[in-house]
């Protein structure tokens, strides 16, 4: 009896520790100001780890894209770029923010570079990759430009694949349910 209610503590503090979502985190932008995530309550949000000198780059088009159709009081996007994909975002915040906006016109929120993968990967990521944490979903990142649906909840609903279009079926029909 005694092993049973120490397993029982044991699930609760696990429960208690996980975060549950996307709202109680709080992030530095590429501009270096704090931005607290509670503020996309009621919003879907499409998280994306980005890189400046991929194959995939092209997407911040689609995404810019994507953004300029249904962004605003209903969806949010947030670029995080990352370097630990075949070390293809090098620069520092600044020129990955001149690039973004000067090459692709990118208005969409974009964050200071983090790492996702090795033993301290961010704590969005962490939470987004790992069903423990987030409740829903395992999903191991596998390169540049993989994309997280969240609801307007907070909970991951979905993840896409880097060579998926962000604007493909899935994401685009996500967004208008």
């Amino acid at each position: 009896m005694r092993y049973l209610i120490l397993f029982f503590i044991l699930l609760i503090s696990i429960q208690l520790n996980a975060q549950t979502d996307l709202h109680q985190f709080t992030a530095t932008t590429i501009d270096g100001k704090s931005f607290d995530f509670a503020t996309l309550k009621g919003k879907k949000v499409l998280i994306v780890n980005t890189a400046s000198e991929c194959t995939l780059t092209p997407q911040f088009k689609k995404l810019q894209e994507l953004y300029e159709e249904y962004g605003g009081d209903d969806f949010e996007i947030i670029g995080f770029p990352c370097n630990d994909f075949g070390k293809q975002d090098p620069a520092d915040n600044e020129v990955i923010s001149d690039f973004c906006t000067k090459k692709y016109g990118v208005t969409f929120l974009m964050m200071e570079k983090i790492s996702i993968k090795g033993d301290t990967p961010h704590p969005i990521y962490k939470w987004l990759t790992s069903s423990e944490e987030n409740g829903t979903l395992d999903a191991k990142v596998t390169w540049n430009f993989q994309k997280f649906m969240v609801d307007e909840d907070g909970k991951v609903v979905d993840s896409v694949s880097p060579i998926k279009s962000p604007k493909n079926n899935r994401i685009i029909n996500w967004l208008k349910e």
